[in-house]
């Protein structure tokens, strides 16, 4: 049973809720059908519960208990307690406005990881964005957006922050390409404070930085960008997330995810490594600084 429920959204409790189902229903001998029927439901809604995919009634979850045998009452309490945390709204819920709804999976997912690793060509990491190179990505191609639309945004993306300096802080591993580096978005002053800010962030212990610089040539990822991210918590399988610029993929077979990860492994051996970032950060902070 997770005790980090305090950091994970209602996407990660619902996996992890529906792993236990899941393995408690096997072990029980019983099919997918034969619970459905015991909720009043149909055997791919019992499929998507213990997927995550769907919130869960607490009635349902009490139904299948019983229905699966537990008749531990301290068990019990524990999975139903966990159903309803499972059915609050994540922090992020007050940002709904701004908030697309697809990627409220994502920030449940991100919140629940203990290592987000991340391949980016075009801008910087959201995690590692300074406030004012957040507001300049948040204009590109949407015209004139309201101040306070802006400002709300922002405030959402420094919240998600906070997972870097927690009491258990997320790990983050990032390659960048050097072309990420040398766009100015925001401007020449906003983006010379993003690279003193990246210069910084490469010094702390959960941060891991590479740059993949131009002379490198050609490399493994050819697809774009995406994340890996990985969870203490055994019932939440590593997964890839692809962001497009309307909806987003989420990977977990392990054929997809050995393929990314190798891929993310062959960058990080291409770039220089980890020790060398902070000069070439420097290096291209000079050259806006003439």
């Amino acid at each position: 049973m997770t005790e980090s429920g305090a950091q994970s959204g209602p996407t990660a409790l619902r996996i992890i809720l529906g792993g236990h189902l899941r393995r408690m229903r096997v072990a029980a001998g019983i099919s997918r059908s034969d619970a459905g029927w015991e909720i009043r439901s149909s055997e791919s809604k019992v499929s998507r519960m213990e997927l995550g995919r769907v919130g869960l009634k607490e009635r349902d979850v009490r139904d299948l208990l019983t229905l699966y045998g537990v008749d531990d009452e301290e068990e019990r309490q524990r999975l139903l307690a966990l159903t309803r945390e499972a059915n609050n709204p994540g922090w992020w819920h007050r940002y709904g406005d701004v908030l697309p709804s697809w990627f409220h999976s994502y920030l449940d997912l991100e919140a629940a990881a203990q290592l987000i690793r991340v391949y980016e060509l075009q801008f910087v990491p959201g995690l590692l964005q300074t406030p004012d190179y957040i507001r300049a990505v948040i204009q590109l191609g949407r015209g004139l957006i309201p101040a306070e639309e802006v400002e709300r945004r922002v405030a959402l993306r420094t919240s998600r922050q906070s997972v870097l300096t927690r009491p258990e802080p997320v790990r983050i591993w990032a390659v960048v390409d050097e072309a990420v580096l040398r766009r100015p978005i925001g401007g020449v002053k906003a983006m010379i404070q993003q690279l003193d800010h990246l210069i910084d962030a490469s010094q702390y212990p959960n941060v891991t930085l590479q740059v993949m610089p131009f002379n490198v040539g050609g490399h493994a990822a050819t697809g774009g960008a995406y994340s890996i991210l990985r969870f203490p918590e055994q019932d939440l399988p590593d997964m890839v997330y692809i962001e497009h610029l309307s909806s987003a993929l989420y990977l977990d077979k392990l054929e997809d995810l050995d393929q990314y990860t190798a891929t993310m492994e062959a960058l990080c051996v291409a770039a220089p490594p980890p020790n060398k970032t902070r000069d070439l950060l420097t290096n291209i902070k000079k050259d806006f600084e003439r």
